[in-house]
């Protein structure tokens, strides 16, 4: 890069990259009717979809959270980009080269978002390539192919061998003129006693990429024995600036169209396990990055799920049959609750992870576990019912003492009469022995915020008008019209200044006023951000006609916006001749007078303009 990215460029970008097809690899879209497509919202958290695109005009807005922007704006905020680091993603996306000018130029800062990317996918590529030709990446190639996966698998999946070296990679990068300071923040090398040696050595390494499929880190799996290699057995990169593995979902690259399209997402546990499973034509499978399944990974998955009352998927949890499985399954139990859908469990019997259950009994073995899934609130209650001895009376009193507080956990109340009858007859005892304990259970509750999937944290914009306020309603409609169908209001100069009342319509008015010769009013020419969000929220809210928005319709809103306004210029104008006398100040009387009249002209020819329009 040699400077500035040029306008003409940055156009060609914005204008070539639909918005709808960029947003929809972060949230799942639906349409909205009237061209308008919308979603959950990927900046809050919320219950319904309030988030709106509209791909004729190329802008999103969030009713709810009152996020707005076009596509590069989206970008900006949802990965944390500078401007010039979007254009460069966006113009990656479209195939397009971009041009730079001349001129001054200082250099990006080691912490640059763009340098990091490159630095991690060259060193997937040198990976990869030390996998495929080094004779020391024998035992690495052994060891892929024991588990059940050959070359064309390694390759699809971008797995790689870190030399047995001390800088092997750092060598190679700084020769593709990385700093070192680069590749620390890129969590890629580390200073040794006797200078910067490389993070993994002597290791299977897989790349991890965020969800629109940059390389941004890399999980590593040891190859020598405890005694050659004291570290640990799987080993992630350090959090760095452009990786957070709370936020990350190893092979959601790959498997998002497919989650979106099937409405289903299979949580894993591990590397190959993602490869087991998607290999055996689970397309859906993904996993944590050496964390637990948490929050931030909740709210990925519900924005790919359409995760809400009319829209419910699955998601699915796969763990081992062990304690350490079931502690994990256990402990999703308590944030399942965080998704509108229903989760499901499915544990192999022997204890098989995906990949081994792949490999000792084949693809169709790990479909079957899938499509065997249980619901996780039975699977919790029956690992707990596990524990007891439910031949003895004693025993069933103490699984009931353990159970009925899990299902008065059931946060979904529709669902909790249910499980208190399977509870009894698992238990042998009457339902109303059960459902007492459990109402027990609920009373000692304590007072829950509600969850993730109900919380809509919809901040309050004092600036901004209440799209819902009666007397404003009229102007909001008028300026909604001029924006999005700017050819059915050929004048606008001609509505008179006091139609708007609002300070908000009022500036976003004289902003369209100042720009009357032009057919669009493109965003990068408002500086302030509030009108910046205003006017891509009037340009995605529907308009409200009954059925298709014509002609006569905008002839009569903005004939009836200008009567109003003129109605408020005739209450001055007769508040002021009140005030005058006649005698004394008869010109300026008869002035005030003749254009009371001109006004009360005007005003019923608007209304009989409204009237004929409807």
């Amino acid at each position: 890069m040699s400077g500035r990215i040029k306008e003409e460029d940055v156009a060609h970008v914005r204008e070539r990259s639909p918005i709808d097809e960029v947003i929809a690899d972060y949230v799942q879209l639906k349409s909205a009717g009237g061209g308008q497509k919308k979603g959950l919202c990927p900046f809050h958290d919320e219950k319904s979809p309030s988030f709106h695109v509209t791909p004729s005009k190329g802008f999103f807005h969030c009713f709810g959270c009152q996020a707005s922007g076009d596509v590069i704006a989206f970008l900006m905020k949802i990965d944390h980009l500078s401007f010039t680091e979007t254009i460069e993603r966006l113009a990656d996306r479209m195939g397009y080269q971009l041009r730079y000018e001349q001129g001054n130029f200082t250099p990006a800062p080691a912490g640059n978002r763009s340098r990091l990317i490159a630095a991690n996918a060259l060193a997937a590529k040198f990976y990869q390539e030390q996998l495929n030709t080094s004779p020391l990446a024998a035992h690495a190639r052994e060891l892929m192919t024991k588990r059940g996966f050959d070359k064309s698998a390694c390759e699809t999946f971008g797995v790689g061998y870190a030399p047995d070296e001390w800088d092997g990679l750092t060598k190679f990068l700084r020769e593709q003129g990385f700093t070192i300071d680069e590749l620390e923040t890129a969590g890629l090398s580390k200073m040794g006693q006797r200078g910067p040696i490389d993070k993994f050595r002597n290791r299977l390494t897989w790349p991890i990429k965020d969800i629109s499929g940059d390389v941004v880190g890399f999980g590593a799996r040891k190859l020598a024995s405890d005694e050659e290699d004291q570290g640990p057995k799987y080993l992630n990169t350090s959090e760095t600036p452009i990786y957070k593995k709370s936020q990350v979902l190893y092979g959601l690259d790959m498997a998002k169209k497919e989650i979106a399209k099937k409405r289903q997402v299979v949580i894993v546990e591990g590397y190959t396990d993602v490869m087991a499973a998607q290999l055996a034509g689970i397309t859906t499978a993904v996993a944590t990055c050496g964390t637990a399944f948490g929050a931030d990974h909740i709210r990925i998955i519900r924005r790919l799920l359409m995760d809400d009352d009319a829209f419910r998927g699955e998601v699915i949890f796969t763990f081992d049959g062990d304690a350490a499985g079931q502690k994990a399954a256990m402990r999703a139990f308590t944030e399942d609750q965080k998704f509108v859908t229903q989760t499901f469990v499915a544990v192999e019997p022997n204890g098989l992870d995906p990949c081994d259950l792949r490999q000792q009994k084949g693809d169709l073995a790990l479909r079957d576990l899938i499509a065997k899934r249980v619901p996780l609130f039975e699977f919790a209650i029956r690992t707990e019912l596990a524990l007891h001895k439910l031949d003895s009376a004693e025993g069933r009193v103490n699984a009931l003492n353990a159970t009925a507080p899990l299902v008065a956990q059931i946060r979904d109340k529709s669902l909790r009469p249910e499980y208190t009858r399977l509870l009894a007859g698992w238990l042998g005892v009457e339902v109303e022995t059960v459902s007492s304990a459990v109402a027990q259970g609920v009373k000692r509750q304590p007072q829950q915020s509600a969850p993730v999937a109900n919380e809509e944290e919809t901040p309050q914009v004092q600036w901004r008008p209440n799209p819902q306020e009666p007397r404003l309603i009229l102007e909001r409609e008028v300026l909604k019209a001029r924006l999005q169908m700017p050819s059915l209001i050929s004048n606008w100069r001609a509505i008179e200044s006091g139609a708007f009342s609002h300070p908000a319509y009022i500036q976003l008015a004289q902003i369209i006023a100042a720009a009357e010769e032009q057919s669009s009013i493109e965003i990068a020419q408002i500086t302030d951000e509030n009108m910046r969000s205003l006017f891509t929220e009037l340009n995605v809210e529907p308009i409200r006609a009954d059925g298709e928005v014509t002609g006569h319709y905008v002839e009569s809103i903005v004939a009836r916006l200008r009567e109003v306004g003129i109605s408020r210029a005739i209450a001055e104008l007769k508040s002021s001749l009140q005030r005058l006398n006649p005698v004394e100040n008869e010109q300026e009387y008869n002035q005030a007078f003749a254009s009371l009249v001109a006004l009360e002209t005007t005003r019923r020819g608007l209304h009989d303009l409204a009237l004929r329009s409807i």
